[in-house]
Parts: structure tokens; C-alpha cells; sequence
């Protein structure tokens, strides 16, 4: 797993930290709010969890939480969009991150997998 990974990953938690901040307090908005800053700030901590894992399967399993964690995440952007909380160009801001990360952790869990494969 290269830096770029858990990089963009970091970089996205720090965008989603300050949207919660933005919409806790200027929309007042909580519960979808809470929902968005648990998942999206848990791929980039499951990502750097994979750094240590116990074994190349283990590897394998916290990058697919993390890539199922980023889907959610992407559900409840387009939630808030649709609801009216995030405007069409914060949406538009959003969204190629997201859906880079999970470009990346697709591409990343199929050549841990085949890595896995080779080796037995």
C-alpha cells in the first residue's frame, strides 16, 4: 500500500471533519451529520491500520471495511445533497475524492489478493 493511499485518505478525513464542524453549526444539522463523520473519517484510520496487520489476509479484510466504509461515506454526501444541506458545488468538491479512494482501495485490495494468490 503506497503513501498516496493513506494520504488522500488523511487529506479526505480533514475535509469531512471540517464539513461536520460547518454543518453542525451552520446547518444544524446532527444526525446525518455524525453518520458522515464516523464513516468518513474511519477509512483513513482503517487504512493505516492495514499498515500493521497481522497477515496479508488481515491486510486484505481492514482495506475491504475501509472500502465499504468509503461507499457509505458517498451515501450520505449524496443524502445531504439531495436534502439541501450541502449546495451542488460542495457536493461537486466532494464527490472525485471519494470516489478516487475508492478507485484506489478497489485497485489496492485486487493486487493484495492476487499478491495472496501467487504466493501459495
Amino acid at each position: 500500500m503506497g503513501n498516496v493511499l493513506k494520504d488522500k485518505s488523511f487529506r479526505f478525513a480533514l475535509r469531512i471533519v471540517r464539513l461536520a464542524r460547518f454543518l453542525s453549526s451552520n446547518r444544524k444539522e446532527y444526525v446525518l451529520n455524525k453518520q458522515l463523520l464516523r464513516s468518513g473519517t474511519s477509512i483513513g484510520a482503517l487504512i493505516s491500520e492495514a499498515e500493521f496487520a497481522q497477515s496479508k489476509s488481515d491486510f486484505v479484510h481492514k482495506l475491504s471495511i475501509a472500502l465499504k466504509e468509503a461507499n457509505e461515506t458517498r451515501y450520505w454526501l449524496k443524502l445531504l445533497h439531495c436534502g439541501d444541506y450541502l449546495t451542488e458545488k460542495m457536493y461537486k468538491s466532494l464527490l472525485p475524492d471519494i470516489d478516487e479512494l475508492i478507485k484506489l482501495l478497489v485497485s489496492s485490495i485486487k493486487t493484495a489478493k492476487s499478491n495472496i494468490k501467487a504466493n501459495m
